[in-house]
């Protein structure tokens, strides 16, 4: 590893890129990031986004959404416009960026029963799927059968595969939407790699659609899946991958320990506890508080949520997406995403990734790694990859390079 030069420009106060903060606020700024990220395949652009955040206030939710959907109205209209003037071509690229800012306008928004989630989330997935048949790109929905309801999901064929060739099942974690992770599924098409990207309960349209919540459980949500991915025409059942990005860091190694069709197993970062990530950044006086039970508990967590807008909307955010009514409640499902007496379960060949500069959940990605005793790989970004923060965000170029070439040696 080579040493840090000292920055020059006053913007980047520390020695990496990573130092330049679009937001004050870690969690607002590294969502944006995440956004600007998809410039590489042409889902945003520089100048839209930076426009945006002229007018996102730190803390502050409903600036958030309200920043965002300006943005995903003109591109709405300029689709339209383009679409109606038979521009093709210009008309697919308008509707895929307007998808991305629909999509992003939830990111940091958390009350559910705002209208504007349903009408955000349907919008962008009308023209997500508008820029699919107008661009040709290979994807197709599917809707996976799960529990008296269903999973939306989106299959990606690729155009260079064999007649039997292996498939890629991937989600993201919390707050992220797989349509927006292209850099894997277009990093696996592009290889010969079928994928399957899922909105798993928790998340995207599961969510805020179906109502579908998340749960500790996640071999659950995943044998449904593999149950429709073994019989997908093109498909060799005997090379399907398991991959989850962020939270799914944990959801996927949980799911391979009971799931034993799976190939290979990618946690992107790795997770081996997640109340123990969670816990770690509470204050003391509120870990205190946990211990002395629920009333005691919830009452501190609503005295911080009033004095931290962040804190506030990551509670509201969080419950609702856990499926509870209370903090403490909620506490105790991150207790419940603990793989310390799972890990050992797994059986098929597991890759663990992390970078030197992950920052929610620091650790755990080793730990995760220590635990594993079947055949497995850590894959660490320095800071010389510039892939460093969590799930390589403003890297996902050097990450699919990594990351594919490990699959391509073993799927």
């Amino acid at each position: 590893m080579t040493a840090a030069v000292p920055s020059v420009n006053p913007l980047f106060p520390g020695p990496h890129w990573t130092s330049h903060q679009f937001i004050a606020d870690e969690v607002m700024d590294d969502q944006f990031k995440h956004h600007l990220g998809m410039m590489l395949f042409g889902m945003s652009d520089l100048g839209e986004c930076l426009e945006v955040a002229r007018s996102i206030a730190v803390d502050d939710e409903e600036s958030w959404i309200q920043a965002w959907t300006p943005m995903a109205q003109a591109l709405q209209a300029r689709a339209e416009s383009a679409e109606a003037a038979g521009r093709t071509v210009t008309a697919a690229d308008c509707h895929l960026r307007a998808s991305t800012y629909w999509r992003a306008s939830l990111m940091h928004f958390g009350p559910p029963d705002d209208p504007r989630m349903a009408e955000h989330a349907r919008r962008s997935y009308q023209h997500y799927d508008r820029y699919l048949e107008l661009s040709g790109y290979p994807g197709e929905y599917l809707a996976i059968p799960y529990e008296g309801s269903f999973l939306p999901s989106y299959l990606y064929r690729s155009p260079v595969a064999d007649q039997s060739a292996p498939l890629l099942i991937f989600f993201q974690g919390r707050d992220a939407w797989p349509e927006d992770t292209r850099w894997v599924y277009d990093g696996a098409i592009r290889r010969g790699i079928h994928c399957l990207a899922v909105q798993c309960p928790g998340q995207g349209l599961a969510l805020r659609l179906n109502g579908l919540p998340f749960r500790p459980d996640w071999e659950n949500v995943v044998t449904p899946i593999v149950d429709v991915a073994v019989g997908l025409d093109g498909v060799d059942a005997d090379r399907i991958a398991l991959m989850g990005l962020s939270f799914g860091g944990y959801l996927a190694p949980r799911a391979a320990a009971y799931e034993k069709r799976l190939k290979l197993c990618i946690a992107d970062p790795g997770v081996l506890s997640w109340w123990a990530s969670i816990s770690a950044g509470l204050p003391p006086s509120l870990m205190e508080a946990y211990g002395d039970g629920p009333e005691a508990f919830n009452a501190a967590a609503g005295a911080i949520a009033e004095q931290s807008s962040t804190a506030g909307w990551f509670l509201r955010d969080s419950c609702w997406k856990h499926g509870v009514d209370t903090p403490y409640a909620l506490m105790k499902e991150f207790e419940a995403c603990d793989l310390t007496d799972v890990a050992k379960l797994i059986e098929c060949e597991t890759l663990v990734m992390d970078g030197v500069d992950e920052r929610f959940s620091t650790g755990q990605a080793e730990q995760l790694y220590e635990a594993l005793e079947c055949p497995k790989e850590l894959m660490l970004f320095g800071t010389e990859s510039t892939a460093q923060l969590h799930c390589q965000n403003g890297a996902t170029a050097t990450a699919a390079e990594h990351l594919f070439d490990w699959l391509a040696d073993r799927l």
